[in-house]
């Protein structure tokens, strides 16, 4: 068909032949139709034998013929799958360009990709690590995989995709960026940002929009493959620029520019991460010297995943004992409860099994204290029956212990200023600190519930350190002390895990520390540098002690209230809002005297002054809700004041 009549014939003649194909087949026949029009328009002569090359096929499917039967279309779906499998086995595929899915639970579980991408779970030689490598089967990853491997194939050629921009420097990637550089001699990526999820803005403030209707940023990559073999140990050369601003500026951008009218920043491909973004390499350097606290405390976890709050979370301990007194009930059925509670069967977990198994192995010390959010303290059932994972081979050992634990990110998916150290004394909920990330938790002891490293140190007391020998070893060479395997030393001739604890604590709440190291805290777990100042290291354990005890509502400091209650009311959570100093609660009652820094004030994801209310709304405050909130709004004012005499102690960065 002639001109425009084209997309008629299509759908008025050609689809409502194709037997309910209609959505997977119309774009691909669409395509011939355009593709011949132009060809003929060009003057293009056709034989009888003649086709546009374009297949149907899934590209993630090894090359292999097929056979299908589907009713009158049989023979051609299966001509169709042979042509393609031909291609993709001999063919000279020089190019290799789309917009491919993302998505994190794949919808291409084919062996044949599978197998492929697990090269990106190596780097220099060596396996990842990583407990939960989930994200590298992300199906963009996957025709990321399937593109190099074809370009391969060829011996040259042209990777160039639009995707998901997270492999860029999340460390869960770095084997994938370090097999990218393998392969290819140059590699461009012309980041486009608007990652809605980490809130990202313009250097400058400005807004910054995602091209497409979706919160995940995106970032163009082109890997070019050049005809001559490099040196097998040569890595391709990176090259970087960003694009922020809002979605008609990138438009216009990317309509008037090419590869070579873009300012690209070379970046140096550096092991062990081989970040596909700028660094600063002299500071990272620096950085890097100090030790990652997954390296000096080797037992941790991700925080709890409960999967069903509504139910598995409560603020006081009776409302729990009630739920669960009406779980095991016989009386009531696995419909009524999960109607009542709002519970869903899922793959790991069923309410006929929870419910008969919690009826045999009921325990009253399972009824635990959860550290929730920041300042936030709950009740959960501690047990895999009501939880989804409890972790209890890392968090039993601040279930009912006597024990405290650093919680903090591997890495955050936010532009805002890193604050994400924070500390628990009960099990720790994986959203303790953002909703964005899952927290993961360090105790500071374990006991004998497991089976942990080695240690050079026995269980003391029922507990030893969760510090790992040789950062032990390193400490006690710098600071010339001897290390003790139970609370605190005498700073003089012995240092105890306490003291490494509160060291580390401020040095993690130092403003500068943060803002020094802002762009490495940001992709990967915090590292702690060391110090062979005994003195210092003295006066910061001190002031990390002053931190933990404010955090954890101990401190005398937080009985000194600041705020007020002055209106006399039913003290109901309706409309909260702040003006002024007041932290109102509903139309007639507030919080008064609250400074707007402390208002402000966050912790990790949360605004916590804020956050707290708003989790009530509905409720009723009684007078231990009302004293413990001004105690909160006490010890972030102290806080404050002791990060800022963390900043004043430390005499500069690298710490002598």
């Amino acid at each position: 068909k002639q001109g425009g009549a084209w997309q008629e014939y299509v759908h008025a003649h050609l689809l409502p032949r194709l037997f309910g194909f209609e959505l997977l087949v119309a774009p691909y026949v669409i395509a011939h139709l355009k593709l011949g029009l132009l060809l003929r328009e060009l003057g293009y002569e056709w034989s009888k034998e003649d086709r546009l090359r374009i297949y149907l096929t899934n590209a993630l499917d090894e090359g292999v013929t097929a056979a299908e039967t589907l009713g009158n279309l049989g023979w051609y779906i299966s001509q169709e799958a042979n042509d393609a499998a031909q291609v993709k086995k001999s063919a000279p595929i020089m190019v290799v360009t789309g917009n491919p899915p993302y998505s994190g639970h794949s919808v291409n579980p084919g062996e044949w990709i599978a197998k492929l991408v697990r090269d990106y779970y190596f780097v220099d030689g060596q396996p990842l690590g990583e407990r939960n490598p989930k994200w590298l089967q992300d199906d963009y990853v996957k025709f990321i995989r399937f593109a190099q491997w074809r370009i391969q194939k060829t011996g040259h050629g042209i990777l160039a995709f639009i995707t998901n921009h997270s492999y860029l420097d999340n460390p869960t990637f770095r084997g994938m960026r370090h097999h990218l550089l393998k392969t290819f001699d140059e590699i461009y990526v012309l980041d486009l940002h608007g990652n809605a999820k980490k809130k990202e803005r313009a250097p400058r403030g400005g807004k910054d929009e995602n091209i497409f209707d979706i919160q995940q940023g995106v970032a163009i990559l082109l890997a070019v493959k050049m005809p001559e073999k490099k040196a097998s140990n040569a890595l391709a050369q990176m090259h970087h620029a960003h694009l922020y601003g809002e979605r008609k500026n990138k438009f216009a951008f990317l309509e008037n520019n090419h590869v070579g009218s873009i300012k690209w920043t070379t970046l140096p491909t550096l092991a062990p991460a081989y970040f596909f973004v700028p660094h600063e390499l002299k500071r990272r350097k620096e950085y890097e010297r100090g030790w990652k606290i997954t390296e000096a405390m080797p037992v941790n976890s991700l925080g709890v995943t409960t999967a069903r709050d509504e139910f598995a979370v409560a603020f006081e301990r009776r409302t729990l004992q009630k739920r669960i007194a009406e779980f095991v009930d016989k009386n009531k059925t696995d419909a009524q409860l999960l109607q009542e509670y709002g519970l869903h069967n899922t793959e790991s977990w069923n309410i006929l099994k929870s419910r008969t198994r919690l009826r045999r192995s009921r325990q009253p010390e399972a009824f635990s204290r959860y550290n929730y959010r920041p300042f936030d303290t709950r009740w959960t059932y501690y047990d895999s029956a009501i939880l989804e994972r409890d972790r209890s081979e890392v968090l039993g050992h601040v279930h009912n212990q006597k024990n405290i634990a650093l919680v903090t990110l591997r890495r955050s998916r936010t532009q805002e200023p890193w604050n994400f150290a924070f500390i628990g004394e009960y099990p720790v909920d994986k959203s303790f600190i953002t909703s964005l990330d899952n927290a993961f938790v360090f105790p500071l002891y374990l006991y004998p519930n497991g089976d942990f490293p080695p240690s050079l140190f026995d269980y003391d007391n029922g507990r030893r350190p969760n510090l790992s020998d040789r950062f032990i070893e390193d400490c006690s060479q710098k600071l010339n002390l001897q290390f003790i395997p139970d609370g605190k030393g005498d700073l003089k001739k012995t240092f105890g895990p306490e003291d490494v604890f509160n060291y580390a604590y401020a040095v993690f709440h130092s403003p500068t520390y943060r803002e020094r190291y802002a762009e490495f805290l940001k992709i990967d777990f915090p590292r702690l540098p060391l110090t062979s100042d005994k003195k210092l290291f003295a006066k910061l354990a001190a002031k990390g002690a002053e931190l933990v005890s404010l955090h954890l509502l101990k401190s005398r400091t937080v009985d000194d209230l600041i705020s007020t209650y002055p209106i006399a009311g039913d003290n109901v959570i309706e409309r909260v809002h702040y003006e002024k100093k007041k932290a109102w609660i509903n139309g007639a009652q507030y919080f008064g005297n609250v400074p707007e820094n402390v208002w402000a004030f966050k912790v990790g994801g949360y605004q916590v002054c804020e956050k707290w209310l708003k989790d009530r709304k509905g409720r009723v405050l009684n007078n231990d809700d009302l004293t413990h909130y001004q105690r909160v709004i006490a010890a972030l004012k102290e806080t404050m004041r002791v990060m800022a005499e963390i900043d004043k102690t430390i005499p500069s960065f690298p710490l002598p």
